[in-house]
C-alpha cells in the first residue's frame, strides 16, 4: 500500500513537472505570437502610410503637372492657328508633334490623378438610374471627331432587353471611353463593336470587341496591371500611359462589378465590364443613397 501511494505521488511530480513545462513553453509562445502580431501590425501601420505617401506624391505631382501641360496646349493651339503669323511645312509638323507629346502626357498625368484617388479612397460614387441608349449615344457624338481613319468603323449595337441601369454612368462612361480608344489604337482596320448584355437577369456586360492585332497569350494575364504595356510592333509606335485599363479595372470594382479580357493573336480581342443592375448601396436618413469608395 505505501510502494502504492508512493508511486502515485511520483507519478503525480513527474505530471505536475510536464504541466509546469507545458505551461512554460505555452507562455514563450505566447510572448512569440504576441511579437510577431506587433510587428505585423507595425508594418500595416508603415505599408498604409506608404501607400498614403505615395497617394500623395501622384496627388501633387499631377496637379503640379497640369498647370505647364495646359501652356503647352494652348501655345500650340496659338501656333496652329497662326494668329503670329504662318507656319512652314516643317513648322506645323514640329508643333504637331509638341502637341501630340503634351497630350499624352496630360492623358498619363489625368490617369495618374484618378489612380491616386482612388487608391485614398477619394473616390464617391454617385450613381442614377439611366438607359444603355443614352450611353451609346453619348459615347457616339464623343468619338464621331475623332474617328479619322475610314478602314476602321466603330459600331455601337443596339441594346436588345437591356433594362435601365442604376449605377454612376460617368464611371461606366470612363471604363468604355479606355476600352474604345485601345480598340480604335490596335485596330488598322475592320471595326470595333461596343455592346451591351443582360447576364443571368440581374447583371449587364458591356464590351468593346474589335478586328485589331489581338495580344499574346502571355501577356492576357497581367493587362490590368500599373504600367503594363505589350511589346509589339504597333504598340512602340502607339505609346500609351499603360494605366487605362488599371484604372478600368479599378473603377469597375468599385462599381461592384470586374473586368476581363479575350484575346487572340492576329484577330482581335474583346475586353468587357459586367456590373450589377443596381450598384450595391447604403441608404441614408434622409432617403437618398450613396457611396464612397474604400481603400484597396
Amino acid at each position: 500500500m505505501t510502494e502504492t501511494v508512493a508511486e502515485l505521488q511520483q507519478e503525480i511530480a513527474r505530471l505536475e513537472a510536464q504541466v509546469d513545462a507545458l505551461s512554460s513553453e505555452l507562455a514563450e509562445t505566447n510572448q512569440g505570437v504576441l511579437a510577431l502580431y506587433a510587428e505585423l501590425d507595425d508594418n500595416a501601420h508603415r505599408l498604409r502610410d506608404a501607400s498614403d505617401l505615395k497617394s500623395r506624391f501622384l496627388s501633387y505631382m499631377s496637379h503640379e503637372f497640369r498647370t505647364p501641360l495646359s501652356s503647352i496646349l494652348s501655345i500650340t493651339r496659338i501656333l496652329q492657328d497662326r494668329l503670329d503669323g504662318p507656319l512652314t511645312d516643317e513648322q506645323q509638323k514640329q508643333v504637331h508633334f509638341i502637341q501630340a507629346a503634351a497630350g499624352e502626357l496630360t492623358e498619363m498625368v489625368n490617369d495618374l490623378l484618378d489612380l491616386a484617388k482612388v487608391e485614398a479612397g477619394r473616390v464617391t460614387i454617385s450613381p442614377a438610374w439611366f438607359d444603355m441608349v443614352d450611353l451609346f449615344s453619348a459615347l457616339r457624338g464623343m468619338f464621331k471627331p475623332i474617328l479619322q481613319s475610314h478602314s476602321v468603323s466603330l459600331v455601337f449595337e443596339e441594346p436588345q432587353d437591356v433594362p435601365r441601369i442604376f449605377t454612376d454612368d460617368k464611371k461606366l462612361s470612363q471604363i468604355l471611353r479606355n476600352f474604345i480608344s485601345n480598340a480604335l489604337k490596335f485596330t488598322p482596320n475592320g471595326e470595333v463593336r461596343v455592346s451591351a448584355t443582360l447576364v443571368d437577369g440581374d447583371r449587364v456586360t458591356f464590351a468593346v470587341a474589335d478586328t485589331g492585332i489581338g495580344i499574346a497569350a502571355e501577356h492576357v494575364g497581367s493587362l490590368f496591371n500599373d504600367f503594363v504595356q505589350i511589346d509589339a510592333p504597333i504598340q512602340k509606335r502607339l505609346r500609351g500611359t499603360g494605366l487605362g485599363l488599371s484604372l478600368s479595372r479599378k473603377l469597375a470594382l468599385l462599381l461592384g462589378g470586374d473586368v476581363a479580357v479575350e484575346s487572340t493573336l492576329g484577330q482581335g480581342s474583346r475586353f468587357s465590364v459586367t456590373l450589377p443592375v443596381r450598384v450595391p448601396m447604403a441608404e441614408t436618413g434622409d432617403g437618398t443613397a450613396g457611396v464612397t469608395a474604400a481603400n484597396g
